[in-house]
């Protein structure tokens, strides 16, 4: 085993192979090889997805190590994704860490995916260390397959208080935006469109969900049927009004999100406030997230672009404090497509 801690984070969890490799909590390289087939579908398809993952896993974790500047021999043990996400896909990140740690006979962590997400606000680089958010604080991860909000007491002390009954808030953005005819992945064109569109153009039904969970399966058939009836009345109409619905839904979504996200502070007290995630990323959220911590005397956190998708980065991140408890898997560890973070 190397004399300094290095970790090297294998991500599989969905349409992304990612490798990193983290020295010492210092990340050193994040590799991510995107899945562009999947659009010629209008959605993920798994088959194709592990398919892909099998012939970009080898060369991603062999750019990584390159760019890392180390040796294989040098790496003191392979974390990996070991659920929630597709089968298909974890079984390849699975299967290729454990063969990889096997051949070097050093150990195996596994991590839970969300996990990962919100310990992505813990990424440093030797060049720049950001401020990490303190025990306790609420991370709002909202992704394409989750919408959850979690007390965050320490690194594996994780409460979940609030998450979606029905469909994501990254699920409602994408579909969404393939009602309205854009390419998948619709998410982001949604967020370009809506930087030109007045937000108030159009109203939304908002769902009235008790406590602190989250629905998004009405609005989208809310959003659907008003294409539909507006489209039904003039053919052009989305095309004349994109900029303004998408403006509209992204306006009624991130209110959906931030209610429930108000609440939460709140009924804990709690003013440290992360989010994580894919649709973390979103501009429109990020910037009433920042309006929110002026009137709300708020401390928020917004991890970097790159750690908002998935990537291995925080799977390393994730492992290097499993490493440091001596936290490992066995060769025995099978993915889990469904994995409750706890």
């Amino acid at each position: 085993m190397s004399k300094t801690n290095i970790i090297l984070g294998i991500e599989s969890s969905c349409d992304d192979t990612a490798a990193a490799v983290i020295r010492e909590g210092k990340l050193l390289a994040n590799i991510v090889a995107n899945q562009h087939i999947h659009k010629a579908y209008g959605g993920v398809v798994p088959e194709l997805a592990s398919r892909a993952h099998q012939q970009n896993i080898i060369p991603v974790v062999d750019q990584a190590i390159k760019l890392a500047g180390i040796r294989k021999e040098e790496i003191s043990a392979i974390a990996f994704t070991r659920g929630p996400g597709l089968m298909g896909s974890l079984l390849v990140g699975t299967s290729f860490s454990k063969a990889f740690a096997m051949g070097l006979n050093i150990p195996l962590i596994e991590v839970n995916h969300m996990q990962g997400h919100v310990l992505a606000h813990f990424i440093d680089t030797p060049e720049d260390a950001p401020k990490h958010p303190s025990f306790p604080f609420l991370c709002l991860t909202v992704s394409g397959g989750h919408t959850q909000i979690v007390v965050v007491k320490d690194f594996f002390d994780m409460q979940v208080i609030g998450e979606t009954i029905d469909d994501a808030a990254g699920e409602a953005f994408d579909k969404a935006a393939k009602i309205m005819g854009l390419p998948y992945p619709g998410g982001p064109l949604i967020d370009k469109h809506a930087r030109n569109g007045n937000p108030k153009a159009f109203k939304f039904t908002k769902p009235q969900i008790p406590e602190l969970n989250f629905s998004f399966s009405g609005l989208k058939t809310g959003f659907m049927n008003f294409i539909n009836n507006g489209s039904a009345k003039d053919p052009g109409f989305v095309e004349k009004h994109r900029d303004d619905i998408c403006a509209s839904i992204q306006f009624t979504i991130i209110s959906i999100l931030m209610d429930k996200l108000k609440k939460a502070s709140q009924q804990t007290g709690i003013r440290q406030i992360a989010i994580a995630g894919g649709v973390s990323a979103n501009s429109g959220l990020r910037e009433t997230l920042m309006q929110l911590q002026k009137e709300l005397d708020w401390e928020v956190f917004i991890p970097k672009f790159e750690y908002c998708t998935d990537n291995a980065a925080m799977i390393a991140i994730t492992g290097y404090y499993k490493f440091l408890k001596q936290d490992f898997a066995s060769q025995e560890t099978i993915p889990l497509a469904r994995y409750e973070l706890r």
